[in-house]
């Protein structure tokens, strides 16, 4: 599937930044309402100097893997904190254009809109790829919150350091007495969807199955 783009990655540090400043007024946080009968994961592993992506697309609510989709290439981009989009998004886009079927949501493993800029990973590609994207990442990059109960399903706002009026998604206890991750919604999905769809990917595990899916497969696993 192709995507239609929306600049240049040959760009500064500085000129990064101000395109994720720009992009962040074009996120629309609407649910559509649609049914969702396939989520696709989204991971990046980097070593040696060279990124490599994996898609796989998963079926709902049985979280059978159905497709899978690789790419590689010289990492593009140094690692510069909040910019990691410029580092990872090119590897993406190309395995993107290799998925046969459109997944009706994306969860990245990355931030959503809980970002300095509103604009991490999965809202930033959301808007290339125009498809309801979640970010669902392992560490806080922004945002202040509580410390959500212990059991499965237990979650606390993570709300935005400087306008704490404004909610940016949730920490969420996936499994019970385990660390909790922090879901965002990336693009054209709101906060409540993007964490009750979450924990409907996740199983006995800490990450949801599509994440954790293209986590395997980027590191070179099989989908047997």
């Amino acid at each position: 599937m192709k995507a239609a783009p929306l600049h240049s990655w040959s760009l500064t540090p500085k000129e990064a930044a101000r395109i994720q400043e720009t992009l962040a007024e074009r996120v629309d946080l609407a649910w559509d309402g649609r049914t969702v009968s396939t989520v696709a994961g989204i991971d990046v592993s980097v070593k040696d100097g060279v990124s490599r992506a994996a898609i796989v697309v998963l079926s709902l609510p049985d979280l059978a893997p159905l497709e899978r989709a690789t790419s590689q290439m010289p990492t593009p981009f140094p690692y510069v904190p909040g910019l990691l989009t410029f580092r990872e998004g090119p590897v993406v886009l190309d395995a993107w254009a290799k998925v046969t079927r459109t997944p009706d949501v994306v969860i990245f493993d990355g931030q959503g809109i809980a970002h300095p800029r509103r604009m991490g990973l999965a809202a930033h590609l959301g808007l290339w790829f125009d498809v309801p994207t979640i970010g669902c990442a392992k560490s806080r990059l922004y945002g202040e919150h509580a410390e959500p109960g212990l059991r499965k399903g237990d979650n606390a706002e993570l709300r935005d350091e400087r306008e704490p009026e404004v909610v940016l998604g949730t920490v969420l206890r996936t499994r019970a007495n385990v660390k909790p991750i922090y879901v965002s919604p990336g693009h054209r999905i709101d906060v409540e969807t993007a964490t009750a769809l979450t924990l409907r990917c996740c199983t006995r595990y800490r990450l949801p199955e599509p994440t954790r899916w293209a986590h395997k497969v980027a590191g070179g696993a099989s989908l047997r």
